[in-house]
């Protein structure tokens, strides 16, 4: 084998690492969705002149003046506990936010997991099986309802010599009701930061990416591209498709999910009966989920831009 082509070979699964245990693919609605919601809101507190505009519509009353005073005396105690009641329209909707996400960060959920496991995964480049590389990837789940995910990818054989390489990705946060809800995700190349983060702000629906320093809005049920392989065990519908949310540390985006059916496939971890899932776009990721293993992700393969393949098989589940 040509010692450029496993240079070349190598730094290509720097690259790819992460996305070897990664799909980028969606759930719920729109990333932006939650933020036009809230620019909408604004305006209602304009409208409250309109109201005033209102109270001269009130004057027809004053006809009867000596009245008015008495009534007009009466109805202040009364006009208080109304004026209150705009402020709060407008205080119901802020709270409103933050009360839906308290909910979604409070509620916890049962683990549809084992409470702790690993699995490990040989990785195969191009259609002849040539061996780059090897992951392992583990969780934990607590009585408190919080989560925690670990992965590592490592370069082997051949490619390690040349090009050694380890990466590292963690995520950890609380499990709700719609499934995982992460708070961190950190990751390391070769030991050392590589500013690859992630921060979720739940009550603010936002995500702080380390890299870039942005912060974008995310919407309900977004995942990191670690936490994305265990929330799959929580998609309501997966044969008829979905779409998801997913934070990769660099840039949040949304993908559509197709379901290409189910399959029976042999892998060195044994005889599983799968569905088929596959997001495409510039590149294309498949991911084979054993149904019969709690939606366990036990097959990836990645396609990238130039159409070189790589592929992600469990060798062992525990």
């Amino acid at each position: 084998m040509p010692l450029a082509f496993v240079i070349a070979l190598a730094a290509s699964l720097g690259i790819h690492a992460a996305a070897l245990f990664g799909t980028d693919v969606e759930i719920f609605g729109g990333a932006d969705e939650p933020v036009p919601l809230r620019a909408e809101l604004q305006p209602p507190p304009p409208a409250a002149p309109p109201v005033a505009a209102q109270k001269p519509a009130v004057k027809p009353r004053p006809k009867p003046v000596r009245p008015a005073p008495l009534s007009a005396a009466k109805p202040s105690p009364n006009a208080e506990p109304v004026a209150p009641a705009p402020e709060n329209k407008p205080s119901e909707f802020a709270p409103n936010f933050p009360s839906t996400v308290a909910t979604t960060v409070q509620e916890p959920a049962k683990p549809l997991l084992p409470a702790k496991g690993r699995m490990r995964f040989v990785i195969f480049y191009g259609t002849q099986g040539f061996q780059i590389g090897r992951a392992e990837h583990g969780w934990e789940f607590t009585e408190d309802g919080r989560y925690r995910l670990s992965g590592m990818t490592e370069t082997s054989g051949l490619v390690a010599l040349f090009k050694p390489l380890v990466f590292e990705n963690e995520s950890s946060g609380r499990l709700v009701a719609g499934g995982l809800q992460p708070e961190t995700y950190r990751t390391r190349k070769n030991g050392k930061d590589a500013n690859e983060n992630a921060d979720f702000d739940w009550a603010t629906a936002e995500v702080r990416l380390s890299r870039s320093g942005a912060v974008q809005p995310v919407s309900p049920g977004a995942q990191d591209i670690l936490s994305l392989n265990y929330q799959l065990a929580y998609l309501r519908n997966p044969e008829g498709g979905a779409t998801v949310g997913v934070v990769t540390g660099k840039k949040y985006d949304r993908f559509a999910l197709d379901s290409l059916g189910e399959e029976e496939i042999d892998i060195p971890a044994g005889h599983f009966r799968t569905l088929h899932l596959r997001a495409m776009g510039d590149t294309v990721t498949e991911i084979w989920i054993a149904l019969d293993r709690h939606r366990l992700p036990v097959k990836i393969r990645y396609t990238d831009k130039k159409g070189d393949i790589f592929e992600q098989v469990a060798t062992e589940i525990e």
